[in-house]
């Protein structure tokens, strides 16, 4: 049992030699409810140590860390993928550009020809693996010197929130004014490369950072991971009047996190046996460093009965599984879900399997993480409203969109230099299925885990 209180003031003897310990603090009945501990907070107003210089030292730390993570997953994801051998130095430039889309920022991609040619490019994909790794740390940074009490001052948590926030945006303006590059397109033996070797008029293809952009939606990246390490940590204090939601909030948050982490664990397991047993291992950890979470929570929902939309069609398209590939090349838009994939390969049933399992798992998970007194339907709304929305979220993130087309002064594209990819959710059937799935594994882990709960109660 924790305790912040001396309890000598209850012995005659000590009690004027406890009372300089017990002065600066006060009981928090809510927090000694929720953490079944006894709790106590500063009182003094004195006690501000997040408006020290160490806050400031702690925001910036969390953010070189986790930007420093970002960088070199990126650099290892994109030299596999032997982006390298890049001319003119352009390397650096794509690490930026893929460290800002992963921070949730915007890069444009353009192309044309002069007046010979003009291009139709668009890029809409977040690699979620160097987002993974980067949330992960900053994360883990914030919350570390937050660790030794239950309870904070709002003014506290948005103090220090404040000033990670400032120097994230910081940071991810520096990276989007160095992700801008320019490239030369070969165009081989079609009949737009020997107009332009005549008249010198090669065609190319540039990406640049939308800084506006990228630093509007990296702040709601970044305001997001913050409330999620708060809603997840069942370490991080909060404030005293919203203590009495951590039984119902944070068990279920934290569960839900840890389903994310398992599937990308998985992916990552699968990804090296892939890499060393069927060939072009460069190719295999390209993806694993750069987008295994797009595939590993598509998985996820597909596995619990989720569906997802797409069309892969031309020579050109990103990395992803030759089963997933095949579903989505087709003349017209294709459905991928548990389904059209054992069309293809009967084993994609195993899918179902390991979702039932592992949100079985995800149910025990929360449940023993709870307070004895919260009931089995109560488990089931928590989890099911967690699940949801952790999928809605994965939805939003996991969608890809990429186009190229170039064309020949405007009478058509030329043949070969295209291409789509596109996949996107089917919400409203993802989203409630895991709203479903989320219930049921609430309920039945919580059944499951009587036996071994821990003990406690939630005073309101």
């Amino acid at each position: 049992m924790w305790t912040f209180r001396s309890r000598c003031t209850e012995i005659s003897g000590f009690e004027r030699s406890c009372a300089p310990l017990c002065a600066p603090f006060r009981w928090c009945p809510q927090a000694e409810g929720a953490y079944r501990c006894r709790v106590t907070s500063p009182s003094s107003p004195s006690s501000a140590p997040w408006r020290s210089a160490r806050a400031w030292r702690d925001a910036l730390v969390a953010v070189v860390a986790g930007f420093a993570v970002m960088t070199a997953i990126a650099a290892a994801g994109l030299a596999y993928a032997g982006a390298d051998d890049l001319p003119g130095g352009a390397f650096p430039r794509v690490v930026a550009a893929i460290v800002v889309m992963a921070a949730g920022g915007s890069v444009e991609v353009s192309g044309g020809a002069g007046f010979l040619a003009g291009a139709d490019v668009s890029l809409s994909v977040i690699p979620l693996s160097v987002s993974l790794a980067g949330a992960l740390t900053a994360a883990c940074c914030f919350l570390r010197p937050l660790h030794n009490r239950a309870v904070a001052r709002p003014g506290e948590l948005l103090s220090r929130g404040a000033q990670l926030v400032l120097l994230w945006l910081l940071a991810l303006t520096g990276a989007a004014l160095l992700a801008r590059q320019t490239f030369g397109i070969s165009t081989g033996d079609s009949p737009l490369g020997e107009i332009t070797e005549l008249l010198d008029s090669a065609p190319t293809v540039g990406f640049e950072a939308d800084v506006p952009a990228s630093l509007l939606f990296g702040l709601l990246w970044i305001l997001g991971l913050l409330l999620i390490a708060l809603l997840v940590s069942s370490r991080a204090p909060l404030p005293a009047g919203l203590v009495r939601f951590h039984a119902a909030v944070r068990p279920a948050a934290f569960a839900t996190v840890v389903l994310l982490l398992v599937y990308v664990v998985l992916g990552v397991a699968v990804g090296l046996v892939v890499a060393a047993t069927q060939g072009h291992p460069a190719q295999t950890l390209a993806v694993v460093l750069l987008g295994l979470p797009n595939l590993a929570w598509l998985a996820l929902t597909v596995g619990f009965g989720g569906a997802w939309e797409g069309r892969v069609d031309g020579p050109f398209g990103l990395p992803m599984p030759q089963l997933l590939d095949q579903v989505l090349r087709g003349p017209d838009l294709s459905t991928v879900d548990v389904a059209s994939l054992a069309e293809q390969d009967a084993r994609a049933w195993w899918l179902v399997v390991v979702a039932a399992v592992l949100l079985l798992g995800t149910g025990f998970l929360a449940a023993v993480r709870t307070p004895a007194d919260v009931r089995p339907w109560q488990h089931a709304l928590h989890l099911g409203v967690a699940l949801a929305l952790g999928t809605l979220t994965v939805c939003l993130l996991a969608r890809v969109q990429a186009q190229f087309g170039l064309s020949l002064l405007g009478l058509g594209e030329v043949e070969g230099l295209g291409g789509k990819v596109d996949l996107r959710p089917v919400l409203w059937r993802t989203v409630g299925l895991a709203l479903l799935w989320g219930a049921v594994a609430g309920f039945l882990g919580a059944l499951l885990a009587r036996p071994v709960h821990r003990r406690g109660r939630v005073d309101g």
